[in-house]
């Protein structure tokens, strides 16, 4: 009797302890949450929201720097920049100029911001500007599992969505085709080019012909905003935007810039849509 009552004394010193470390996680993250929104405050306060467009035009070049020191098609970066950060709209773009939801992992020494993805209170990398997250994402991809994608030609981008996958960058299983439509939406192959010819490519170009014509227009062009209505879910009690998130295949950040959403508040009966 005497081993028993011992073993469930420990038992429940185990349960309490582990609740309690759970606790300090949750308080943890929300504090570090704090302070890196502290430190960047007069940075997020003066932040502009991109359409589509103008993040196209915005990052473009940078795109191709990194396609030529790295052999990553301009048009895969630029159709993952646009989809993981909601156009440059996202809570971690704003925050953490984190473009391309790229967690911690074990080697991170960086700053870090806490929030909800495939687990409660996962860790993403934070960076001092948005060029450092287009250079990260670029080494990131120099990872073993990534290997492959570069004997592909830097113009196969339909090799690179499907190997991305493959390779396990995405959990969503339809990351490939999104990323295919967005590079043909916004014929984004005409940045795949050798190197050095991309500069010689007129201002008269697509893109830059649709912005001129839409200054001072609603853009309604943005990725986050086109879906058709049968992929509509009505919220229910005990809803969140985690479990809903889980439910469709996609994250937090995805769902919140399908729905021009700024914080993770719902209503029940509240319309989302939930697919592209």
């Amino acid at each position: 009797m005497r081993k028993i009552s011992l073993l469930l004394i420990a038992a429940t010193i185990f349960t309490s302890c582990s609740a309690h470390k759970s606790s300090i996680s949750s308080k943890k993250a929300y504090n570090n949450n704090k302070i890196i929104q502290k430190k960047n405050k007069a940075a997020i306060a003066a932040y502009k929201s991109f359409t589509s467009l103008e993040y196209i035009e915005r990052f473009k070049a940078i795109a191709i720097q990194e396609m030529n020191q790295y052999g990553i098609p301009a048009s895969i970066t630029l159709a993952q920049g646009l989809f993981e950060s909601g156009s440059g709209n996202s809570e971690l773009a704003k925050i953490a100029n984190n473009h391309f939801g790229i967690k911690c992992g074990s080697n991170w020494t960086g700053e870090s911001y806490y929030k909800d993805d495939d687990n409660v209170n996962d860790c993403f990398r934070v960076y001092n500007n948005p060029e450092e997250s287009f250079r990260d994402h670029s080494e990131f991809l120099k990872k073993k599992n990534y290997a492959r994608l570069f004997e592909l030609d830097k113009n196969d981008f339909k090799g690179w969505a499907y190997g991305l996958k493959a390779a396990g960058y995405a959990t969503n299983p339809k990351y490939p085709q999104l990323l295919l439509n967005i590079i043909e939406k916004y014929s984004l192959d005409q940045y795949d080019r050798p190197e050095g010819e991309v500069q010689k490519i007129k201002r008269e170009d697509r893109v830059l012909a649709d912005i001129n014509n839409n200054i001072g227009n609603p853009q309604a062009d943005s990725i986050s905003k086109i879906s058709p209505d049968n992929k509509i879910y009505t919220v229910k009690q005990g809803d969140t935007l985690y479990n809903i998130s889980k439910r469709f295949g996609i994250n937090v950040d995805e769902l919140k810039a399908l729905n021009n959403m700024a914080d993770n508040g719902l209503k029940i009966g509240q319309k989302l849509v939930v697919a592209k």
